[in-house]
């Protein structure tokens, strides 16, 4: 099955660091020098439980890219009946910039893990779900968890088995078969080197966060170094959701691209819109040409050492697997209390669903004879985007309408 390219934008907090000063109290439980953790994986996602303050259940998204635990959605820590110590209107990236979004922060939170507990946590809670991260994951999700967890131990993440591995700092011994590769880590976030070619033209070294909590591959960003331009062959498309609506930017091909002693042969790339907006979200003003997401993470086994300023990987089996971009053209998330419906988003201009009369706002009833009542996000994604040539039939519901139409599975770039 292949993979999709969906880059979910996530914020870490604004304004001044000293006023989310904070004692990190993450530990391993029962005096172990290491855990294990199962995680659900997500369109690229690593998706973990968490019980707020000892009581309530909820999934956050793992993040390497975000400083303190994001909280989606204000309602929850309204049940445990928290209090906020300041509030904000946060600026966002998208359609509906201009729009101000509004957050809370709550101090002295505990959050716990399988094995693993912290107390004296800050959190941020947005006041509504403006991220979507549920509709477009298809899942319960609800928050972001970040450097904390990152800071304290060395984690490793296995995404073919879907199991992470926390280790206390001072027992951890790097692992044989990994490649070692030098990893900074400036305001909170992890940094490496990598190495990019277009045809004809010399290798550029590039500077590139390491981002677990984007599902894209490989983004790139245009201002950073006259050397990076959008391939001649390249879509214009929706490149996901931020805190204000939708993300746009183009898509291309690059001749080859590495990081450390591997690489990859006719890559995927993307080029936001607006690359400094999206580095607002960051919060940080670090150089940077760009950042890895799961898309290329997840070909490998990767272990963080951010106390040594460190990253290991290791080739896992899905290492050579192409890199495509959404064949079907369509965008579709799951709405609904219960996840099961799913509306279409977004119709790429030009692409085979296009022309055979899929619309935005159509509603898919079933799917090569599958009722979506049988499905999921994840598999009908990965029906829309399984390999060129594939024969793709769709049933949808346009206002009272029943419409029956069928396409092929094709690249445009």
């Amino acid at each position: 099955m292949l993979k999709i390219l969906k880059i979910i934008v996530l914020i870490t907090l604004l304004g001044s660091s000293n006023c989310f000063s904070q004692t990190l109290g993450f530990k391993i439980l029962n005096n172990q020098k290491r855990v294990r953790i199962p995680f659900e994986l997500y369109n690229n996602l690593i998706v973990v439980p968490v019980i707020l303050n000892n009581q309530l259940p909820l999934k956050f998204v793992l993040d390497t890219g975000v400083r303190t635990t994001i909280l989606t959605e204000k309602a929850y820590t309204d049940i445990l009946n928290l209090t906020y110590s300041k509030k904000y209107t946060i600026s966002g990236v998208g359609d509906n910039a201009d729009e101000g979004i509004e957050a809370y922060v709550t101090n002295g939170v505990s959050l716990t893990l399988p094995g693993i507990k912290g107390n004296g946590h800050a959190m941020l809670v947005l006041e509504e779900d403006y991220l979507e991260l549920r509709n477009y994951l298809g899942t319960d999700v609800h928050g972001v968890l970040g450097y904390e967890i990152f800071s304290r131990f060395v984690v490793k993440v296995d995404y073919e088995a879907k199991i992470l591995m926390l280790t206390t700092p001072e027992y951890f011994h790097p692992h044989k078969g990994y490649e070692e590769l030098k990893m900074t880590v400036e305001d909170t976030k992890p940094y490496i080197s990598g190495q990019l070619k277009y045809e004809g033209k010399n290798p550029i070294n590039l500077k590139l966060m390491v981002d677990s909590g984007a599902s894209h591959g490989l983004m790139l960003k245009s201002d950073s170094d006259k050397r990076l331009t959008v391939p001649e062959k390249n879509i214009t498309c929706n490149l996901g959701h931020g805190l204000a609506g939708d993300l746009h930017g183009r898509v291309g091909r690059i001749e080859s691209f590495g990081i450390g002693k591997r690489s990859w042969s006719n890559i995927i790339a993307t080029f936001p819109d607006n690359s400094s907006a999206l580095d607002s979200l960051k919060a940080s003003n670090i150089f940077r040409n760009g950042s890895i997401g799961g898309e290329i993470l997840s070909r490998f086994k990767v272990i963080f050492d951010f106390p040594e300023q460190k990253m290991y990987l290791k080739k896992s089996k899905g290492f050579k697997d192409s890199f495509d971009y959404n064949l079907s053209g369509v965008n579709v998330k799951a709405i609904g209390s219960r996840l099961n419906t799913y509306k279409i988003t977004e119709v790429r201009e030009d692409s085979q669903a296009a022309f055979s009369g899929v619309k935005q706002g159509d509603e898919i009833i079933s799917i090569n004879n599958i009722s979506v009542k049988q499905l999921n996000l994840e598999t009908i994604n990965g029906i829309l985007n399984e390999k060129e040539n594939k024969t793709v039939r769709l049933e949808l519901k346009r206002e009272e309408d029943i419409i029956h139409t069928r396409f092929k599975l094709q690249s445009q770039i």
